[in-house]
């Protein structure tokens, strides 16, 4: 008998090989309204990718509002700029990157420390400031705070831990990290405590062997778990051409999500509410498999 409730969907709804090479959806000519609406009729919950490469507006999150149900609830990922990653300079604010020195606005990625205080403070606030329709609508699950490889376990990331948890005020977030070292055996419990201070979710992964990635099934708040399913094809983990789909192409056995459904009860006798999400988002592979995870479940 488990006490929360677990939702299962996949990390994007309009990647190009699921909308241009499958038939899931009914018509290839369908808007982007009619694509998230069908979607969400099928599914709880969603990941919203898109706002990793470029920060969404409050008139985007509105219209997420407006297009999906009542109870449907939307996870959104952090812009890369925020994480760490490397961040095309077009995707800022068209005034704060006309305000930046033009050797730093003539570089082909920016990084957060490229920007003056002020000027990241203003991004951290405009980011947040657009999930507000999402939040007051109840349809914010949580915010995805995805970590790079070179961000590891020291004391002047814990501190950004701190500084991020801070400057997302009451929204709820969730943490994955890419540097296996944070979960690793040496750091396990410190990560865990760290989170669990802070009021942050972990983000428990299922992933390539490659990766060395491990898979902790722990909850570390009473409100949400998070889950993502990023497939377990070693070849691809680190490829660093073609699409985000194609790194991700793998399309998980019965036998395999299976051996997850006793693991997402678990978390849910931890946690209020579940999310476990399908990023393998290569054609119709996630859409296919958060059905079958589901049917289990049920």
């Amino acid at each position: 008998m488990t006490d929360g409730r677990i939702l299962v969907g996949t990390c994007s709804w309009t990647d190009k090989t699921l909308t241009d090479e499958t038939d899931w959806y009914p018509k290839r000519s369908m808007t982007a309204e009619e694509r998230l609406r069908y979607y969400a009729a099928r599914y709880p919950i969603v990941e919203a990718d898109s706002t990793y490469y470029f920060p969404p507006s409050r008139q985007l999150t509105t219209s997420w509002v407006e297009r999906t149900p009542k109870d449907f609830t939307i996870d959104v990922k952090a812009y890369s700029l925020l994480t760490g990653h490397p961040t095309r300079p077009a995707s800022l604010w068209s005034d704060l990157r006309e305000a930046l020195p033009a050797d730093v606005a003539a570089k082909r990625n920016l990084y957060a420390h490229h920007l003056d205080p002020d000027a990241l403070e203003e991004v951290w606030d405009r980011f947040t400031d657009a999930l507000r329709p999402l939040s007051k609508a109840g349809k914010l699950g949580a915010v995805l705070m995805q970590y790079p490889t070179w961000f590891v376990p020291k004391r002047e990331n814990r501190d950004e831990l701190v500084a991020m948890r801070e400057r997302m005020g009451d929204l709820p977030v969730c943490v994955e990290f890419r540097a296996p070292s944070w979960l690793a055996r040496r750091d396990r419990d410190r990560t865990l405590d760290v989170l669990r201070d802070l009021g942050l979710a972990l983000v428990v992964v299922d992933a390539p062997k490659v990766s060395k990635l491990p898979t902790v099934v722990r909850a570390t708040t009473d409100d949400l778990a998070v889950v993502r399913f990023h497939g377990r094809a070693d070849d691809t983990w680190d490829a660093r051409t073609g699409s985000a789909a194609e790194r991700f192409r793998y399309l998980y056995s019965k036998r395999q999500l299976r051996a997850w459904v006793p693991k997402l009860e678990e978390l849910a006798g931890q946690a209020r509410e579940v999310h476990a999400l399908m990023n393998n988002c290569y054609r119709d592979h996630g859409v296919r498999n958060a059905a079958e995870l589901r049917a289990m479940l049920e």
